[in-house]
């Protein structure tokens, strides 16, 4: 099968619109996770966001991310950050191996890992996370002895589209292939539900990027991000 990445645009309304949208807080054409969740907010018409729909559910003092807006930040909000991301596809060019061929052993992430995947996230900030993000797809972690030492999971779904997510490794572990073993693990699963892989990392990380192209991952898009606040 194949699948077409431009259905990839407004990713993050097509999710928290359809597929997560049982875990989703909004109303009319803007949606955020429910709080705990991953802190992204979508919106139906991104170039003409209607904050209005956020009212009820957002409080002073909350951070959120959002793509594919450059406007004018509307009254009760204030602009933190701005960037530009890529969006990268698997092209399907790297072969993967089958389950449990790759080394080192890794292992399913569940509830009661969600303090140590927090912690490991809030320290190598992969990107946006929560202490129930462990919930939105599978997560897989590596651990040495019980310290949780790579891990990656899966989190936005549009369509028959997954995108893998807080790809991180701790310090003083990089260089063992451990975030890409925990990848390869993530995109036979994928592949093997018929689905499409994507991914988003920031456009200034080339370290990262050049590790997603040796995957097989190509940019698809590249978007502007923003973090933003709650007044």
């Amino acid at each position: 099968m194949t699948l077409d990445p431009t259905r990839l645009g407004n990713v993050m309304w097509r999710c928290l619109s359809g597929s997560h949208a049982h875990l989703a807080e909004g109303v009319g054409a803007a949606r955020r996770y429910q709080r705990g969740f991953s802190p992204l907010l979508g919106f139906a018409d991104p170039e003409n966001p209607d904050f209005s729909g956020l009212d009820g559910c957002t409080q002073s003092g909350e951070q959120f991310y959002c793509a594919e807006w450059t406007g004018d930040v509307p009254p009760g909000w204030r602009l933190l950050q701005e960037a530009t991301m890529l969006r990268m596809v698997d092209t399907g060019a790297l072969a993967i191996s089958p389950e449990g061929a790759e080394a080192p052993v890794w292992r399913a992430l569940t509830a009661v890992d969600a303090e140590a995947a927090l912690a490991l996230a809030l320290k190598m900030r992969p990107g946006p996370f929560g202490p129930r993000t462990l919930e939105l797809g599978d997560y897989l972690g590596i651990f040495d002895n019980d310290a949780l030492v790579a891990m990656a999971g899966e989190r936005m779904q549009a369509g028959p589209w997954r995108e893998i997510s807080g790809v991180c490794t701790a310090p003083g572990y990089g260089g063992r292939g451990l975030a890409v073993t925990l990848m390869k693990e993530l995109m036979r699963r994928q592949r093997s539900r018929g689905e499409g892989t994507f991914l988003h990392v920031m456009s200034s990380n080339t370290v990262a990027r050049r590790l997603y192209e040796g995957l097989g991952f190509r940019a698809a898009a590249e978007v502007t991000v923003r973090v933003i606040e709650r007044l």
